[in-house]
């Protein structure tokens, strides 16, 4: 029989997923990587340095520089929210804290507006499942919302997503307002109001969070799909024009924008044609947008008779292909790969929700079973090196982490141990149900890949987080180079990344400044790569070596310290 669309589901398959619990499950992924950590490197406490750096006035609004270098990510908004965060909070709040909290809301907006794209896109005519004869079928709004769910579930459990959408980085503003943007285009059909001014939040925000490309590809190419949709009666031809003129019309008003401050950037860089770099982009592809992408393509498959019929898109298929074709597409021509690739997930994970309702048995089963056995696995693991680093033993692992991360002392907090131990229950109940007989929930396939994902980042972000911190935080090597300048008055740097001068300044409240500004400092920091210029930018016979401080993970960022030779004082 051929059916009109894939998806064979009845009411029964539709029982939404219960809100409480769904809403503690976002709550606990969200704040889990914002609450009790150090800034990381290097996007993180880059980004913070830049916020800092505004919050104090020591840079101008519109052009921010950190020491005199711009940001790598022309962005603008994500560091004027850090910045008037840290501005409105009180003083018993920590800057770097205050800093996170709009990005906390930036994820939670996120998480809601792939939710609401995702359900606007299910309640599409195309999208709808088969009409039984004797009727019995999934009504629109409870099909919809159950899509909606599994959409939602597939976003959280992307690998990919964990680290990028903690960080306060532009990264995760360009994500948010790339979901803001798809859930406002996908609504429009059904709503004026609101999408209309998700939309304009959503392309201007992406345009002012350093992707105005992105966000000019976004409304060109929905224009045309909102314009070319087969979905609309034929009397609302007037509507869909009014609507593509007007997401065209906002297309317009970014690009100007975006050329007006100047975030107009040439970042296309082609990826060598080397197998090794197809390979490092495959594996990239591979495990960040898992298990999402797989999903996508089973999508892609079950429903391509109706992906362009009688040469018109369907809405539901095409504009999820398009935000993740163009993402995908900066993925492979811009250096910041990943990043590029984060701003695919909310358009994947709705692709894979109407996978849902085509998956067999036996499909459901092996997902199923993988996620059991590699959740499982990693959080075995986890709790193992934990115990291993409480008590001696087992010994290898103990001895992994003294060998990896030399000089971390490790600690017991009964706050996180008792969280992580509530997660690992939860884990546990979750797979007993997942196993028990129940109403066969269109969504009941993705539960547990996204409660395993993020059951894994929070045990990552209570038991290992103190490990975490000593070795993806400059605060260790900014406490041994505090040892050794004591209280100076300045500092001069030379060769120093952006995110080694944000951390300095951050913990040490170090006044850097740059070799050549006519500074009269007595300490010298010098970048472990910029050794070769040193001589050509300073005059060595004024300095002595002192100590080389050594990052106490990552080599590349040790650094070096000289002091001013007494004879160089005497001429001063």
């Amino acid at each position: 029989m051929n059916h009109p669309t894939p998806a064979i589901v009845s009411q029964g398959a539709v029982h939404r997923l219960p809100r409480a619990a769904l809403l503690l499950f976002c709550i606990a992924y969200v704040l889990s990587g914002f609450l009790g950590r150090e800034p990381w490197k290097s996007a993180d406490i880059t980004s913070f340095g830049y916020m800092t750096e505004l919050a104090r006035g020591g840079t101008e609004w519109l052009s921010p520089r950190l020491m005199g270098l711009s940001p790598e990510v022309d962005a603008l908004l994500p560091y004027w929210f850090g910045a008037w965060a840290m501005q409105f909070a009180p003083a018993w709040i920590a800057p770097d804290f205050a800093a996170r909290i709009p990005f906390v809301l930036l994820l939670t907006l996120t998480l809601f507006a792939t939710w609401y794209g995702t359900y606007y896109l299910a309640r599409s005519p195309e999208a709808q499942p088969v009409a039984f004869a004797f009727g019995g079928e999934a009504l629109p709004s409870d099909y919809a919302r159950a899509m909606a769910d599994g959409g939602l579930l597939a976003f959280i459990a992307c690998l990919g997503l964990a680290q990028l959408s903690h960080e306060t980085t532009p990264a995760l503003a360009q994500l948010c307002f790339t979901a803001l943007s798809f859930y406002a285009l996908a609504a429009l059909p059904y709503h004026t109001v609101i999408p209309a001014i998700g939309g304009v939040l959503g392309l201007i925000g992406l345009t002012l969070s350093g992707a105005p490309a992105l966000a000019a590809l976004f409304g060109t190419g929905s224009a045309l799909i909102h314009l070319l949709d087969r979905s609309s009666e034929p009397g609302e031809m007037k509507h869909k024009a009014f609507g593509a003129g007007g997401i065209a019309l906002l297309t317009v008003l970014v690009t100007l924008l975006a050329t007006s401050l100047g975030l107009w950037r040439w970042r296309i860089e082609l990826p060598e044609a080397s197998w090794a770099e197809w390979r490092s982009l495959g594996r990239l592809l591979l495990w960040f947008t898992w298990p999402a992408w797989p999903l996508a393509l089973w999508t892609l498959w079950r429903w391509r008779r109706q992906l362009i019929r009688g040469g018109a898109p369907s809405r539901h298929l095409a504009l999820p292909l398009w935000f993740a074709g163009v993402t995908v597409g900066a993925t492979l021509t811009t250096a910041s790969a990943d990043r590029s690739l984060l701003l695919a997930l909310p358009a994947l994970a709705a692709l894979a929700a109407f996978a849902l309702p085509t998956l067999r048995r036996s499909v459901a089963a092996l997902v199923d079973w993988f996620t059991l056995i590699f959740f499982s696995g990693c959080a075995l693991i986890i709790w193992i090196v934990w115990i291993a680093m409480q008590t001696g033993v087992p010994k290898q692992p103990a001895a992994n982490v003294a060998r990896l991360v030399p000089g971390f002392e490790p600690s017991f907090s009964f706050g996180p141990f008792l969280i992580a131990i509530a997660a690992t229950l939860a884990w546990a109940w979750l797979v007993k149900w997942r196993a028990g007989r129940h109403r066969a929930a269109i969504w009941k396939s993705l539960v547990l890949p996204a409660g395993g994902a993020a059951l894994c980042w929070l045990l990552l972000m209570t038991l290992w987080l103190p490990l975490l911190d000593f070795a993806r935080s400059y605060a260790p090597l900014v406490r041994r180079a505090t040892v050794v300048f004591g209280q100076p008055v300045c500092v001069e740097a030379h060769g120093l990344s952006r995110s080694q001068i944000a951390a300095f300044q951050f913990y040490d409240n170090l006044m850097l400044k740059p070799v050549g500004s006519q500074a009269s400092c007595p300490w010298l920091i010098v970048g472990k790569d910029a050794l070769i210029t040193l001589s050509a930018s300073v005059d060595l016979t004024h300095w002595t070596l002192h100590s080389t401080l050594r990052h106490p993970s990552d080599r590349d960022e040790d650094v070096l310290i000289y002091k001013r030779t007494a004879e160089a004082k005497a001429v001063r």
